[in-house]
């Protein structure tokens, strides 16, 4: 049975030998952090923190008590001197709230040490806890805004912190019955959002908007129907960075929730990144304010709990969670709740890739216990088989090329999380294999700032890419790759040179892709290739369905017409989304095989269509459920 936090401060006090003095035992979050006045004593024995993290049943963190803490200058300095040269270190960052040292270095490996070694020198000499970041090997505005945060907004954070980790150390209370709400996202793309509930725990899982529509009753979930208010709330577990998963968060904090949103790192610095940038496309594309502000952005920010892969962790006194690979982009997590003491287990797939990428292993399959899955359904209808690979990639290069040849520009609108990456994966390969192709690709818009998010985390990445980022080979800073600014868009489209242009929004929905649209469209050289998915009430899917005319607000404020005369091309292959009999091998291979099924995630027949697929395959009742209703599960 897990302890209640003064029975682990008890524990604790118990197994401590009293040469560590020990001033202070707290939950932290996550963590029971155990401040310490005699650091070197606690390290005389390596068993010591197993012996304690095994007692309490908890990750244990020791820290120095702030009395004894060198001064900072002469940390640096000390810290400096037990650093090899070749580390590179970027910054060092001091957090006397949490007694810790932050240390940023492009070759962070080296500050870790042998099993652990130079961390451990490093607190033994100075006492501060070092916490070592990777510095990006791209420059990113949104990581070094989110770490002079943290530093900044400790005292706030560490208040946090304590709440929750009192309120995670309470006893495991009983609850007999388990529902879950669907609050959007089911039978529809855009405003993923889920409550999973029982007597003690209110806990949201995602909670999205659908950017392609500024219209409240489409654009934003069912918040309203859940029964109680925000500040009720337990919890919100987000799956992963896009906007149809976590773009009305910051709501949340507008009006009264004030607890934890847990996230993976790379999930939260897409956030921060996504969310802004909301904020701006929701005034240009739509005429209306967003639904919160940039205040709001920043105070979910010092509330986030960053969760690894295969962590399990309390999010409630009575609910455990793991996160697990997706494959879907950089940081995309399926999440495992385990309710009480085996009362039932459920998987939240989030948005799944079950086959090949060049960016991530394939979703993971394996769980300790699964009687219920909600998996995705963007390509669930009977007929959404995507051609192989390999066969995607040179349609793709097919393409380009036909165009490029007769001194064509191509657009390939993309999200600048994720897809973007992964063409430029494509397009990299071919220009190493063929040295004489020598088009500029141009990158707008969030496509950069995404880039440099991806090399701070190589980790999550497949292991050659992340062996090439380790050895300063990244591939999103090949010669290929152009800067494209704001005021180049002309010069870029209009200079007779053949170019190739990857830039946001994937679906034609404001953002730069829309500004090079609109200067490409009339001439018929030019190509607009879509490789990801496009909402029904998108641009980009009316442009696919054949429309040859958009209107357009021209440079005097009036509206006119657009013709597309350009080439119209769609690539399919290339979705971070599993496709029909990808969808159909990941529910079939599932283990422990679940007991029930729901599908989410797709536009109205996809769900149907993948349900009754699913039902005869697994042999048992699969269901499409409707925003707004809920099931109990237990």
């Amino acid at each position: 049975m897990d302890l209640y936090y003064k029975d682990i401060e008890k524990t604790v006090l118990e197994i401590m030998p009293k040469e560590c003095e020990v001033t202070k035992v707290e939950p932290e979050g996550l963590n029971v952090v155990i401040y310490l006045k005699n650091v070197r004593a606690f390290y005389g024995s390596d068993q010591l923190i197993k012996h304690v993290a095994g007692a309490i049943k908890k990750k244990v963190l020791i820290r120095a008590d702030p009395g004894v803490l060198m001064g900072m200058e002469q940390a640096v300095l000390k810290i400096k001197s037990i650093l090899p040269p070749e580390v590179e270190v970027t910054s060092v960052r001091f957090v006397p709230e949490f007694s810790e040292v932050h240390i940023e270095a492009v070759k962070p490996g080296l500050v870790i040490g042998k099993g652990g070694t130079v961390l451990k020198e490093i607190m033994l000499q100075t006492n501060w806890a070092p916490v070592v970041l990777r510095t990006p090997t791209m420059a990113s505005s949104t990581i070094e805004g989110i770490r002079k945060g943290f530093v900044v907004e400790a005292a706030d954070r560490k208040k946090l912190l304590s709440q929750v980790g009192k309120h995670i150390c309470q006893p495991m209370p009983k609850s007999d019955w388990l529902r879950v709400s669907f609050l959007g996202g089911f039978r529809e793309v855009g405003r993923s959002c889920m409550l999973v509930q029982t007597a003690h725990s209110k806990i949201l899982v995602d909670c999205g908007v659908n950017p392609v529509t500024g219209e409240p009753t489409k654009a934003y979930p069912y918040l309203n129907t859940m029964g109680f208010s925000l500040d009720q709330l337990d919890a919100v577990v987000i799956s992963h960075g896009h906007m149809d998963h976590q773009g009305f968060l910051p709501y949340l904090y507008e009006y009264g929730y004030e607890g934890p949103v847990y996230a993976t790192p790379p999930t939260r610095d897409f956030m921060a990144l996504l969310q802004q940038d909301y904020i701006n496309v929701m005034k240009k594309s739509f005429g209306v304010d967003a639904p919160y502000t940039k205040k709001d952005i920043q105070k979910e920010l010092r509330h986030i709990i960053p969760v690894d892969y295969g962590e399990v962790v309390d999010i409630t006194p009575e609910v455990k969670m793991t996160l697990y690979n997706a494959g879907h982009i950089l940081g995309s997590a399926m999440v495992h709740l385990h309710v009480g003491e085996g009362l039932h287990n459920l998987v939240y797939s989030g948005d799944i890739k079950f086959g090949f990428t060049r960016l991530f292993d394939p979703a993971n399959i394996s769980f300790p216990r699964v009687e219920t899955l909600f998996v995705e359904s963007t390509y669930g209808g009977w007929d959404d088989a995507m051609p192989a690979r390999a066969e995607s990639e040179m349609n793709l290069i097919k393409v380009i090329k036909e165009t490029t040849d007769k001194k064509g520009c191509v657009l390939i609108p993309v999200f600048a999380v994720g897809r973007s990456q992964e063409i430029l994966l494509v397009l990299e390969d071919y220009y190493k294999r063929n040295p004489d192709f020598n088009v500029p690709v141009y990158i707008d818009g969030m496509v950069l700032e995404a880039s440099a998010i991806h090399t701070a985390y190589p980790e999550y990445l497949r292991d050659n890419l992340q062996k090439r980022i380790l050895s300063n080979q990244s591939p999103f800073e090949s010669p290929m790759i152009k800067l494209a600014k704001g005021e180049d868009k002309q010069t870029i489209v209009g200079s007779g040179e053949p170019a190739i242009i990857l830039a946001p929004s994937g679906m034609l929905n404001g953002g730069p892709s829309y500004d090079y649209l609109k200067r490409m469209a009339h001439d018929e050289k030019n190509t607009l290739i879509f490789v990801g998915y496009q909402s029904a009430l998108s641009l980009g899917s009316k442009l696919q369905k054949g429309m040859k005319e958009i209107p357009v607000v021209g440079e005097d404020g009036r509206t006119e017409l657009l013709k597309i005369n350009m080439r119209i091309e769609t690539v399919e292959g290339f979705s971070g989304h599993s496709d029909r009999p990808q969808l159909m091998a990941f529910m079939k291979n599932v283990m422990p095989s679940p007991e029930r099924v729901f599908t989410m995630h797709g536009d109205w027949n996809k769900t149907e269509d993948l349900a009754k697929g699913a039902s005869m395959m697994l042999k048992r009742n699969v269901v499409a459920p409707l925003d707004m209703e809920a099931l109990r599960l237990r």
